[in-house]
Protein backbone atom coordinates (compact mmCIF):
# COMPACT_ATOMS: atom_id res chain seq x y z
CA UNK A 1 0.00 0.00 0.00
CA UNK A 2 1.27 3.52 -0.73
CA UNK A 3 1.62 6.49 1.57
CA UNK A 4 2.81 4.59 4.60
CA UNK A 5 4.16 6.35 7.93
CA UNK A 6 6.28 5.52 10.82
CA UNK A 7 6.19 6.10 14.09
CA UNK A 8 9.24 7.88 15.87
CA UNK A 9 8.29 6.81 19.22
CA UNK A 10 8.31 2.57 18.49
CA UNK A 11 11.44 3.32 16.53
CA UNK A 12 13.09 4.69 19.42
CA UNK A 13 11.79 2.29 22.13
CA UNK A 14 12.61 -1.15 19.75
CA UNK A 15 16.52 0.80 19.52
CA UNK A 16 16.80 0.99 22.90
CA UNK A 17 15.61 -2.67 23.70
CA UNK A 18 18.18 -4.08 20.75
CA UNK A 19 20.77 -1.93 20.16
CA UNK A 20 20.59 -1.82 17.24
CA UNK A 21 18.82 0.34 14.05
CA UNK A 22 15.73 -1.18 12.85
CA UNK A 23 13.48 0.50 10.00
CA UNK A 24 9.73 0.06 10.73
CA UNK A 25 6.89 1.28 8.91
CA UNK A 26 3.37 1.05 9.40
CA UNK A 27 2.16 -0.58 6.22
CA UNK A 28 -1.64 0.65 6.33
CA UNK A 29 -2.92 4.30 4.87
CA UNK A 30 -2.57 7.69 6.35
CA UNK A 31 -6.12 7.97 8.42
CA UNK A 32 -5.37 11.44 7.40
CA UNK A 33 -5.63 11.20 3.74
CA UNK A 34 -8.97 10.11 2.96
CA UNK A 35 -8.37 9.72 -0.83
CA UNK A 36 -6.62 6.64 0.25
CA UNK A 37 -8.82 3.43 1.16
CA UNK A 38 -7.74 -0.13 1.82
CA UNK A 39 -8.34 -2.37 -1.13
CA UNK A 40 -8.88 -6.22 -0.29
CA UNK A 41 -7.32 -8.30 -2.86
CA UNK A 42 -11.05 -9.77 -4.30
CA UNK A 43 -12.37 -6.32 -3.80
CA UNK A 44 -12.99 -6.40 -7.92
CA UNK A 45 -15.28 -9.26 -7.24
CA UNK A 46 -17.55 -7.53 -4.79
CA UNK A 47 -18.10 -10.60 -2.81
CA UNK A 48 -20.77 -8.30 -0.70
CA UNK A 49 -22.69 -7.79 -3.70
CA UNK A 50 -22.92 -11.00 -5.21
CA UNK A 51 -23.77 -12.41 -1.14
CA UNK A 52 -27.26 -9.75 -1.89
CA UNK A 53 -27.55 -11.47 -5.65
CA UNK A 54 -26.37 -15.00 -5.51
CA UNK A 55 -28.51 -18.25 -3.91
CA UNK A 56 -28.61 -18.61 0.54
CA UNK A 57 -28.35 -22.26 0.15
CA UNK A 58 -26.14 -24.68 -1.20
CA UNK A 59 -23.28 -27.04 -0.29
CA UNK A 60 -20.17 -24.66 -0.12
CA UNK A 61 -20.25 -21.47 1.79
CA UNK A 62 -17.19 -18.94 1.08
CA UNK A 63 -16.70 -15.60 3.39
CA UNK A 64 -13.57 -13.51 2.69
CA UNK A 65 -11.97 -12.31 5.68
CA UNK A 66 -10.26 -9.02 4.72
CA UNK A 67 -7.89 -6.61 6.10
CA UNK A 68 -6.31 -8.99 8.58
CA UNK A 69 -2.70 -8.43 10.00
CA UNK A 70 -0.30 -11.25 9.30
CA UNK A 71 3.00 -11.38 11.21
CA UNK A 72 5.77 -13.86 10.25
CA UNK A 73 7.77 -15.13 13.82
CA UNK A 74 11.06 -16.79 13.76
CA UNK A 75 12.34 -17.84 16.84
CA UNK A 76 13.56 -20.36 19.19
CA UNK A 77 10.95 -22.30 20.76
CA UNK A 78 12.98 -23.72 22.94
CA UNK A 79 13.59 -20.71 25.06
CA UNK A 80 11.67 -19.51 27.54
CA UNK A 81 12.11 -15.88 27.09
CA UNK A 82 10.79 -16.06 23.99
CA UNK A 83 7.62 -18.47 24.39
CA UNK A 84 7.15 -15.69 27.71
CA UNK A 85 7.34 -12.93 25.42
CA UNK A 86 4.79 -14.07 22.81
CA UNK A 87 2.08 -15.15 25.61
CA UNK A 88 2.62 -12.02 27.36
CA UNK A 89 2.06 -9.70 23.71
CA UNK A 90 -0.37 -11.80 22.65
CA UNK A 91 -2.23 -13.40 25.68
CA UNK A 92 -1.92 -17.28 23.81
CA UNK A 93 1.24 -19.85 23.88
CA UNK A 94 3.25 -20.26 21.32
CA UNK A 95 1.90 -23.67 19.59
CA UNK A 96 5.24 -26.04 20.14
CA UNK A 97 3.44 -29.37 18.57
CA UNK A 98 3.45 -29.61 14.53
CA UNK A 99 1.08 -28.35 12.57
CA UNK A 100 -1.26 -27.14 15.18
CA UNK A 101 -2.77 -24.08 16.63
CA UNK A 102 -3.55 -21.29 19.19
CA UNK A 103 -5.91 -18.70 19.40
CA UNK A 104 -7.66 -16.35 21.66
CA UNK A 105 -10.77 -14.17 20.51
CA UNK A 106 -9.24 -12.54 17.05
CA UNK A 107 -5.89 -13.43 18.05
CA UNK A 108 -4.23 -17.04 16.72
CA UNK A 109 -0.51 -18.20 16.00
CA UNK A 110 -0.09 -21.11 13.43
CA UNK A 111 2.49 -23.68 13.81
CA UNK A 112 4.73 -23.63 10.25
CA UNK A 113 8.10 -25.51 10.96
CA UNK A 114 10.13 -25.84 14.30
CA UNK A 115 11.20 -22.22 14.43
CA UNK A 116 8.47 -20.05 12.56
CA UNK A 117 5.14 -19.15 13.21
CA UNK A 118 2.30 -17.49 11.44
CA UNK A 119 0.49 -14.46 13.89
CA UNK A 120 -3.03 -13.52 12.60
CA UNK A 121 -4.23 -10.52 14.15
CA UNK A 122 -6.65 -7.39 13.28
CA UNK A 123 -5.45 -5.45 10.47
CA UNK A 124 -5.21 -2.13 12.34
CA UNK A 125 -3.34 -3.61 15.21
CA UNK A 126 -0.56 -5.22 13.36
CA UNK A 127 1.83 -2.86 13.43
CA UNK A 128 1.49 -2.24 17.50
CA UNK A 129 1.77 -6.03 17.65
CA UNK A 130 4.93 -5.70 16.06
CA UNK A 131 5.96 -2.91 17.72
CA UNK A 132 5.50 -4.78 21.27
CA UNK A 133 6.49 -7.92 20.48
CA UNK A 134 10.13 -6.28 18.99
CA UNK A 135 10.50 -4.36 22.90
CA UNK A 136 9.66 -7.84 24.59
CA UNK A 137 11.96 -10.48 22.51
CA UNK A 138 15.81 -10.72 22.68
CA UNK A 139 18.19 -12.29 21.33
CA UNK A 140 17.98 -13.89 17.82
CA UNK A 141 14.35 -13.85 16.54
CA UNK A 142 12.84 -12.51 13.20
CA UNK A 143 9.65 -10.83 12.63
CA UNK A 144 8.22 -10.03 9.38
CA UNK A 145 4.62 -8.09 8.32
CA UNK A 146 3.63 -9.26 5.80
CA UNK A 147 0.14 -7.84 5.89
CA UNK A 148 -0.35 -6.58 2.66
CA UNK A 149 0.57 -9.87 0.68
CA UNK A 150 -2.22 -12.34 1.90
CA UNK A 151 -5.89 -12.51 2.63
CA UNK A 152 -7.49 -15.35 4.56
CA UNK A 153 -10.91 -16.92 2.53
CA UNK A 154 -13.32 -18.69 5.23
CA UNK A 155 -14.85 -22.19 3.55
CA UNK A 156 -17.69 -24.20 5.05
CA UNK A 157 -20.68 -26.44 4.49
CA UNK A 158 -21.32 -30.00 4.39
CA UNK A 159 -19.38 -30.57 0.88
CA UNK A 160 -16.67 -28.32 1.85
CA UNK A 161 -14.25 -31.32 2.07
CA UNK A 162 -15.28 -32.71 -0.99
CA UNK A 163 -14.01 -29.31 -2.48
CA UNK A 164 -11.37 -29.17 -0.60
CA UNK A 165 -10.39 -33.08 -1.99
CA UNK A 166 -10.27 -31.47 -5.93
CA UNK A 167 -8.12 -28.65 -4.46
CA UNK A 168 -5.48 -30.34 -2.53
CA UNK A 169 -3.71 -33.52 -1.70
CA UNK A 170 -3.97 -33.39 1.89
CA UNK A 171 -5.92 -35.78 3.94
CA UNK A 172 -8.61 -34.22 4.91
CA UNK A 173 -10.81 -36.70 7.06
CA UNK A 174 -11.40 -35.89 10.61
CA UNK A 175 -9.08 -38.33 12.50
CA UNK A 176 -6.33 -37.16 10.35
CA UNK A 177 -7.08 -33.83 9.97
CA UNK A 178 -8.74 -32.91 13.56
CA UNK A 179 -9.98 -29.11 14.49
CA UNK A 180 -7.08 -26.72 14.98
CA UNK A 181 -4.51 -28.54 12.53
CA UNK A 182 -2.57 -26.35 10.57
CA UNK A 183 -1.06 -27.52 7.32
CA UNK A 184 1.05 -25.41 4.67
CA UNK A 185 0.45 -27.31 0.95
CA UNK A 186 -0.71 -26.73 -2.17
CA UNK A 187 -3.90 -25.65 -3.04
CA UNK A 188 -5.02 -25.47 -6.72
CA UNK A 189 -1.60 -25.83 -7.69
CA UNK A 190 -0.75 -22.59 -5.41
CA UNK A 191 0.07 -22.83 -1.87
CA UNK A 192 -1.83 -22.26 0.85
CA UNK A 193 -1.68 -22.39 5.01
CA UNK A 194 -5.31 -24.41 5.81
CA UNK A 195 -6.16 -24.58 9.00
CA UNK A 196 -9.49 -26.42 10.61
CA UNK A 197 -12.03 -24.80 12.91
CA UNK A 198 -15.01 -26.90 12.70
CA UNK A 199 -16.05 -30.32 11.13
CA UNK A 200 -17.01 -28.31 8.33
CA UNK A 201 -14.91 -25.10 8.64
CA UNK A 202 -11.73 -24.24 7.03
CA UNK A 203 -9.62 -21.10 6.67
CA UNK A 204 -7.24 -20.50 3.70
CA UNK A 205 -4.68 -17.84 3.89
CA UNK A 206 -3.47 -17.48 0.72
CA UNK A 207 -1.17 -15.11 -1.07
CA UNK A 208 -2.36 -11.62 -2.87
CA UNK A 209 -1.34 -12.10 -5.95
CA UNK A 210 -3.40 -15.69 -6.47
CA UNK A 211 -6.37 -14.80 -4.53
CA UNK A 212 -7.96 -14.01 -8.10
CA UNK A 213 -7.36 -17.47 -9.63
CA UNK A 214 -8.23 -19.08 -6.70
CA UNK A 215 -11.77 -17.27 -6.27
CA UNK A 216 -12.28 -18.43 -10.06
CA UNK A 217 -10.93 -22.28 -8.79
CA UNK A 218 -13.48 -22.22 -5.86
CA UNK A 219 -16.22 -20.60 -8.05
CA UNK A 220 -15.71 -23.47 -10.89
CA UNK A 221 -14.87 -26.72 -8.71
CA UNK A 222 -18.17 -26.19 -5.97
CA UNK A 223 -20.58 -25.76 -9.38
CA UNK A 224 -22.13 -28.78 -8.43
CA UNK A 225 -22.88 -28.45 -4.93
CA UNK A 226 -23.61 -25.19 -5.33
CA UNK A 227 -21.62 -22.18 -4.07
CA UNK A 228 -22.80 -19.80 -1.76
CA UNK A 229 -21.05 -16.11 -0.90
CA UNK A 230 -21.17 -15.36 3.14
CA UNK A 231 -20.80 -11.78 4.01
Amino acid sequence: MSNTKTTAQEQSTVDTQQNTLIAMMDPLPNPENKTIQAQSPLYHVDLDLLAKKTQKEGGVHLRERAFLGYLNLRCNQALNEHRDAIEKVLGIPLPREPLSSSELENYSIRWVSPDEWLIVVPGIEAFAIESKLRRELTGHYSIINSSGGSTMLELSGHNVVELLKKSTPVDLHLSQFPIGKVVSTLFAKSSAVIRRTGETQFELIIRRSFADYIWLWIQDASAEFGLVIDK
